[in-house]
C-alpha cells in the first residue's frame, strides 16, 4: 500500500497548491482552462479506448454496465456521499463533487493504476505507482485551479479503489493478463470520453452509471479471451 499512500500524499500537495493558484486566476482564465481539461480528458479517453483488443467486449461492457449504473443509479448514490463530505468539510466551492468525480476518474481509470497495482500487490517495489503519483501531482494542481478543494477528496475513493487492486492482485494477481488489463483500460477510456463530453457540458452525461462497466469488462475478458 505504500505506493497508494505516496499517491495520496501527490494529489493532497498538488491539491494546495492548486488552491493557491485558484485565488489568483481570473473567472474566464480559470473557464478556458476547464475547458482545456474537458478536451485533454477526451483525447485521454480515445488514446485508452484504442487498446481494445475486442470491440464487442468493449461495447457490452459499457452498455451492461450502464444498464446496471442506471438500475441501482449509482450517480445518485456517489453524489450523496460527496454532498456529505463537502457539509463535513464546510466547503462552499459548488463544484465540490464534481472537482472530487473528475480528478478521481482521470487518477485512477489508466494502466498505469491497474499494473501499479498489480506490481506492488505481487511484493515488488511500486515503481509505476511512484511514476503514477508525480505525474498526478502536477494533475491536481492544474485539476484543482479550476475545480477547487474536491479535487484534494478525490484521495479517498483513490485509496479505496487503488489500495483495493493492491490488495486483490496479492491474492488474484496471476488472474490479471495483459488482455484483461487492455479491456479494463480501454473501458476506462470510454468513461473519460463520457467525462469529457460532460465537462464540455456537451451533454449532461450521467458518467458514474457507467463505472459497473469496469466490472463486466472483467468478467468478459476472463470469459471470451
Amino acid at each position: 500500500m505504500l505506493g497508494t499512500i505516496i499517491n495520496a500524499g501527490a494529489v493532497i500537495a498538488g491539491s494546495l497548491l492548486g488552491l493557491l493558484l485558484n485565488r489568483k486566476l481570473p473567472e474566464k482564465v480559470t473557464q478556458t482552462a476547464f475547458n482545456g481539461i474537458g478536451v485533454f480528458t477526451i483525447f485521454l479517453g480515445v488514446s485508452m479506448g484504442m487498446k481494445t483488443q475486442n470491440y464487442l467486449i468493449l461495447v457490452f461492457s459499457i452498455v451492461l454496465g450502464s444498464i446496471i449504473g442506471e438500475l441501482i443509479d449509482l450517480e445518485k448514490v456517489i453524489e450523496k456521499i460527496t454532498d456529505r463530505i463537502k457539509q463535513k468539510v464546510s466547503s462552499s466551492n459548488d463544484r465540490f463533487s464534481e472537482g472530487m468525480i473528475t480528478a478521481f476518474l482521470l487518477f485512477c481509470m489508466g494502466s498505469m493504476t491497474i499494473l501499479g497495482a498489480i506490481e506492488e500487490g505481487l511484493g515488488n517495489k511500486p515503481n509505476l505507482l511512484l511514476a503514477k503519483s508525480l505525474l498526478d501531482g502536477f494533475a491536481a494542481i492544474a485539476l484543482t485551479s479550476t475545480l477547487g478543494i474536491g479535487v484534494m477528496f478525490s484521495v479517498i475513493p483513490l485509496v479505496i479503489y487503488q489500495g483495493g487492486l493492491t490488495l486483490l492482485s496479492s491474492l488474484f494477481g496471476d488472474y490479471f493478463n495483459p488482455l484483461i488489463i487492455n479491456e479494463v483500460t480501454a473501458t476506462g477510456g470510454l468513461i473519460l470520453i463520457a467525462m469529457g463530453i460532460r465537462i464540455m457540458n456537451i451533454k449532461p452525461v450521467r458518467v458514474l452509471n457507467m463505472l459497473p462497466a469496469l466490472v463486466f469488462a472483467v468478467i468478459l475478458s476472463f470469459l471470451f479471451l
